[in-house]
């Protein structure tokens, strides 16, 4: 009998989840409290995508609270886990740093860098190498002015990197948010003033047909309004454009009596066939008691990325 799996596919908590597939094993690290020997960001392993093993803490910690969105990249024989770190309420002073590590599973030690210095606020880095071997880095910083139909909140933007640790300076706008179901919060007090506050975040990239297509999520990630959708473009630095049908998330919402709520942050990772390709998410449940690491299968549809999920019920494992 073909095995299959039940999202969400690990127990605890684990937000923002990012998978790395290396030598044909996957490690998974997501949003999570830290471990009982202060060290920071959790790692899984698995050998399928569904049965996934602990294996500790993989950062260590620099002494801040909060700590994000960590991703991890493969280069040169170390890996970098790119996150964001602060101690403020709410995180509105996380900055985007990067670790070092000889191994995918840690000790990762904190390289001393800021990567946008610059920046009040910056989060959720997605490092990204394009087909042609070049890296770029896509992350999100909040956005102040009205232009046009751009809301006032948290974009996403894309940057080169000049080596694994050292951004090009050169940021450029992926996608603002742009439509109502993108609202975070209304009224919320941010630098001082008063906004609604809008947001795209968690960038995710994907090449397809020679073109670049940007994941993201919208609205805000403890309502049921999160959802994913995608900008796409002919170069990774743009310009990119959005398809029709943007008043919702595109690729995946909360679904009508479903039993998961607010799917996204997503990553990508290809099966353990070698060709599939499988959306790796985070999802509250119903009661809300935590946001759990799910996935589903991608495919493309007249050249268009589409999923059955978010699945809640039994699906053919990878």
């Amino acid at each position: 009998m073909a095995k299959t799996y039940r999202n969400p596919v690990y127990p605890d908590v684990f937000a923002d989840p990012f998978v790395l597939r290396h030598d044909g094993v996957y490690y998974a690290y997501g949003t999570a409290p830290g471990g009982a020997d202060g060290r920071q960001v959790p790692v899984l392993r698995s050998l399928d995508l569904v049965d996934w093993e602990p294996l500790g803490h993989a950062l260590l910690p620099i002494g801040a609270a909060h700590y994000w969105a960590p991703e991890v990249a493969s280069h040169g024989g170390r890996f970098y886990m790119y996150y964001s770190a602060g101690s403020a309420p709410e995180g509105t002073d996380q900055k985007l740093r990067v670790a070092v590590a000889d191994h995918p599973a840690g000790p990762f030690v904190d390289s001393g860098k800021l990567l946008v210095p610059d920046q009040p606020f910056a989060i959720d880095a997605h490092p990204f190498r394009a087909a042609n071997g070049r890296w770029y880095l896509f992350y999100c910083a909040d956005f102040l002015a009205l232009e046009g139909e751009y809301r006032v909140g948290t974009g996403i933007v894309v940057d080169r990197l000049v080596d694994m640790t050292t951004l090009a300076g050169e940021p450029r706008v992926v996608v603002r948010p742009h439509e109502d179901w993108h609202v975070f919060r209304k009224d919320r007090t941010m630098y001082g003033a008063v906004y609604d506050w809008h947001t795209v975040e968690g960038a995710a990239v994907l090449q397809h047909d020679g073109r670049f297509y940007c994941f993201y999520s919208g609205g805000a990630w403890e309502r049921d309004n999160y959802g994913v959708s995608w900008v796409v473009a002919d170069d990774p630095l743009g310009p990119y454009t959005r398809p029709e049908g943007g008043h919702e998330a595109l690729l995946m919402r909360t679904p009508k009596g479903g039993d998961l709520l607010g799917p996204g942050h997503n990553s990508f990772t290809t099966g353990p066939d070698g060709t599939s390709t499988w959306i790796v998410y985070h999802a509250w449940d119903l009661a809300q008691t935590a946001r759990r690491m799910c996935i589903d299968r991608i495919d493309w549809v007249d050249g268009t990325p589409a999923t059955p999920g978010p699945t809640w019920t039994d699906q053919p494992a990878p």
